[in-house]
């Protein structure tokens, strides 16, 4: 390999395969015959299930939700069809339901501030084929990684955001990504998301922060974990709502420390425990594995 030769020339192609490829995700009422509803309307609908997952809250009044994957050949093609028909059994059962095609790769856009360590595990991820997305831009309020994510081809915007004019710079983050974009991922971006943004992008915006919440809020929350002598260092990734860190979580961990820990310890371990758990949740998210009921989330893994 020729050392020479940027990084982004080895971006692998997303595997393909992936065309006749369908699921369906499901909520409703729980009651009898719903998993046996949709067996035979794929069966008649020559489909071969592949996967199939499932969950109730309580089965006598309770939620049901379901995950199916089935492949069907030309389902790009009978795929309209193949919604209109199955919208007669949602109307029995009452069902909240989409069909996602597995062929369609969701595209990312990644917005960070100056930590570098969520976006690259992210990036690692996308080039070793394990994040089946395609990275479509990086927005930033900083110019300081424009070089680095240059190195992997990937189109940087820097956006600064000034606190008296968000709306403004926000509207311009809108505009790079429209029509572009399916997931937003907050890497370690600095910013407070205005609702204004939010409603753009539904349970299609990812967050990452540390677990101390609510016990260390605001700057160098690690120094304040070592003084209280913390044990846990943890990590939550979670949709963003309109109330600010409070959305369905949809990944969380922890490491174990001791007093052995120095502060820098704990930050290092944070922003392990950060990157893993935030390449979680968008890797469920683009394999479509999360349903989210409420605040809560479902995730079938």
């Amino acid at each position: 390999m020729d050392q020479k030769q940027p990084l982004h020339s080895f971006w692998p192609p997303i595997s393909d395969g992936y065309g006749d490829i369908g699921r369906l995700l499901i909520s409703c009422p729980d009651r009898p015959g719903i998993v046996a509803a949709v067996s035979r309307f794929l069966f008649e609908q020559e489909a071969n299930i592949i996967d199939s997952d499932q969950h109730s809250t309580d089965p006598t009044g309770g939620i049901f939700f379901m995950r199916v994957e089935f492949q069907l050949s030309g389902l790009e093609q009978r795929g309209p069809a193949l919604e209109r028909a199955f919208s007669q059994i949602a109307a029995t059962f009452e069902m909240a339901w989409r069909l996602a095609y597995a062929g369609r790769v969701k595209r990312l856009a990644i917005f960070v501030s100056k930590a570098e360590h969520a976006l690259f595990e992210l990036l690692w991820h996308r080039r070793a084929g394990d994040l089946r997305a395609e990275i479509a831009m990086v927005l930033s309020n900083h110019p300081d990684l424009e070089q680095t994510v240059a190195t992997w081809g990937i189109p940087f915007h820097y956006v600064p955001v000034d606190k008296s004019r968000k709306e403004e710079a926000e509207r311009k983050q809108l505009a790079l990504m429209e029509g572009k974009v399916d997931l937003v991922v907050l890497a370690r971006y600095m910013q407070i998301i205005t609702p204004g943004f939010i409603k753009h992008y539904p349970n299609r915006i990812i967050n990452i922060h540390h677990s101390f919440l609510p016990a260390f809020v605001g700057a160098d929350p690690y120094a304040r974990a070592y003084e209280r002598g913390v044990k846990l260092i943890g990590a939550t990734a979670h949709y963003v709502t309109e109330e600010l860190d409070a959305g369905p979580i949809i990944e969380q961990d922890v490491e174990r420390v001791d007093h052995r820990k120095e502060v820098e310890d704990l930050r290092r371990i944070g922003r392990y425990v950060e990157r893993t758990v935030l390449t979680r949740a968008v890797t469920w998210h683009v394999e479509d594995r999360v349903l989210v009921h409420g605040n809560k989330t479902i995730v079938f893994i």
